[in-house]
């Protein structure tokens, strides 16, 4: 396929008209939505503002549209979802998170579908999959990030039920959740960690809000577990599967983080071009002089790495390979990459690339977050050796 900013699927009708769709819901209703409302990237989320784009996407069939036909989605491969998260990103638009159900929606459930009985997947799942209840993943502590296995939220049986004790932070959508999947390390062991399903008004749960990070979105929440019982039929899989349900999605998640990185730096780079062409400087657009032409070039250079890297892998997941190395490799390119097509936009932008209000400067905070955020460049460096040698 040829490169172009703005990617075609002619090989794929069917992907060829679901962007074609995306593209006109996000021009023509979600963003004058948004501009209606004064919804922007930092905008403080209600749970009707959400519910509106949930219903709406999923009239539209883009809601869960990679779940299986089973669960109520259109199957759609890896690759197909990565050019349809794309598209969210580089529309600029500030609930694209919502519209396939990413931030707390089916997109967070999908993959733990295997896990859960045919009761849980009643009450919890399939809700969410309707986009009538909303979900968090919680791992994530104050000491325990990268290196998971210093939690110290644990889980203590007791007959049928569970006690949860402890703290978990930087839970993305637990502000509007209603249950959220925990995991945390079973009392007296070193070495268990199991998952559970924990509605968030179960007595001893409290939902605090989190820490907002640089990129402005207040999006992330904190749990906290104060000798809070849950029944022993909300063990999500076996005793002990807990870091592999957590782990395990954390690694799908880092190849499906990379389209929407690649999505802003293209939202980047059309500002800039935009900017460049308009701005007058000694006598002549700014876009006329050549320093500018190398940086849009090597911008879209960027994109363009970025982007073979990400398809090839996702078409490798879709043959049912492993890719645990190629999506640490991915994650850690696109990451870099999209945001040194940032850091272009904001010196093209010159000092409104600077001005809080300025949409580039926001991208530029946003994909300078994701440096970190599933995985530091260092962590992936790690993976990445450990994987091959």
């Amino acid at each position: 396929m040829p490169f172009t900013l703005e990617p075609s699927y002619d090989d794929n009708p069917q992907l060829q008209d679901l962007v074609v769709r995306l593209r006109a819901y996000l021009a023509d209703e979600l963003i004058p939505y948004e501009r209606a409302h004064g919804i922007t990237a930092e905008t403080k989320l209600d749970r009707t503002t959400l519910e509106h784009v949930w219903k709406r996407s999923a009239e539209l069939g883009f809601y869960g549209i990679s779940l299986p036909p089973e669960l109520g989605g259109q199957g759609l491969s890896f690759s197909e979802l990565c050019a349809l998260k794309e598209e969210l990103t580089a529309s600029g638009a500030a609930l694209s998170h919502s519209v396939l159900g990413d931030m707390g929606g089916p997109l967070r459930v999908g993959a733990i579908v295997k896990y859960a009985t045919e009761e849980q997947r009643e009450r919890y799942l399939m809700p969410v999959v309707r986009g009538e209840r909303a979900c968090c993943f919680s791992i994530t502590e104050e000491d325990a990030g990268s290196d998971v296995r210093r939690m110290t939220t644990t889980a203590t049986p007791d007959g049928d039920t569970y006690v949860l004790t402890g703290k978990k932070v930087f839970s993305s959508a637990a502000p509007f959740a209603d249950f959220a999947i925990v995991v945390a390390r079973m009392a007296g062991t070193e070495e268990a960690y199991s998952a559970f399903l924990v509605d968030l008004d179960t007595p001893g749960c409290h939902v605090l809000d989190g820490e907002v990070p640089m990129s402005g979105q207040q999006m992330e929440g904190d749990l906290v577990f104060e000798n809070c019982r849950i029944p022993a039929a909300n063990l999500l899989g076996e005793i002990g599967q807990g870091l592999r349900i957590g782990i395990g999605r954390i690694t799908l998640n880092r190849l499906l983080h990379c389209p929407s990185l690649i999505g802003a730096a293209r939202r980047a780079w059309d500002l800039s071009v935009e900017y460049a062409t308009n701005r007058v400087v000694f006598g002549q657009p700014l876009l006329a002089h050549q320093a500018v032409h190398h940086k849009i070039a090597e911008m879209a250079t960027e994109i363009y790495a970025a982007r073979a890297m990400v398809m090839a892998t996702a078409a490798k997941a879709d043959r049912g390979d492993n890719v645990s190395v190629e999506a640490n490799m991915c994650k850690l390119f696109t990451s870099e990459a999209s945001f040194r097509v940032a850091d272009q936009a904001v010196q093209i932008h010159g000092k409104a690339g600077l001005t809080r209000g300025n949409e580039v400067e926001q991208i530029f905070r946003s994909l300078r977050m994701f440096r970190i955020v599933t995985g530091t460049t260092e962590i992936h460096k790690n993976a990445i050796a450990k994987g091959l040698i």
